[in-house]
């Protein structure tokens, strides 16, 4: 009897270490592919005059580029709000998101973020499963807070985004 639990302990522990083992090797595969640590930050002139006057300017990296073809597509019903883009603009935001989009960036965030949405497009970044599931612990009422006001403002809470800088050590939730 105890040579069998012996023998079942041994068996448990060789497969979790097998695990960790497998899960580094995919894990340095994945870090051959994404690299950067930080996601890259806006350059783009045209980009932050047109959306940063109304919202967080939501680094390019953060979605894949068939979402930003919908989000720049659907731009005359912009969640709720007609942008009034000319065609040259819209195809001039396009190209500067797709150009930068999360398969572009090389950054270890925008790798988490395209495996977690298995070829889905979603609209918002919001609406990633990689993001949502970073802010799970975080109670919905603190969303609400008058200095954050919407899961959606980034800046709120991470106050090096505009850096493509979201470590956890660089956030502070105002009260």
């Amino acid at each position: 009897m105890k040579d069998k639990r012996v023998v079942i302990t041994t068996a448990i522990i060789l497969i979790i270490i097998g695990s960790v083992i497998v899960s580094q090797v995919l894990e340095k595969r994945y870090d051959a592919r994404f690299t950067r640590v930080f996601l890259p930050p806006v350059d783009n002139p045209l980009y932050e005059a047109e959306c940063a006057s109304c919202h967080f300017l939501y680094l390019p990296g953060l979605l894949p580029a068939g979402s930003w073809t919908r989000v720049v597509d659907g731009s005359q019903r912009h969640f709720g709000h007609e942008l009034g883009l000319s065609d040259k603009v819209r195809e001039e935001l396009k190209a500067y998101l797709v150009a930068n989009a999360a398969e572009t960036t090389g950054a270890k965030r925008s790798g988490r973020i395209l495996d977690s949405l298995k070829g889905a497009t979603p609209l918002r970044i919001t609406e990633t499963p990689y993001i949502d599931k970073k802010h799970k612990a975080i109670k919905k009422i603190i969303y609400g807070r008058e200095a954050i006001m919407s899961f959606s403002n980034c800046i709120a809470c991470h106050k090096t985004a505009t850096e493509g800088n979201f470590k956890e050590a660089n956030v502070k939730i105002p009260r």
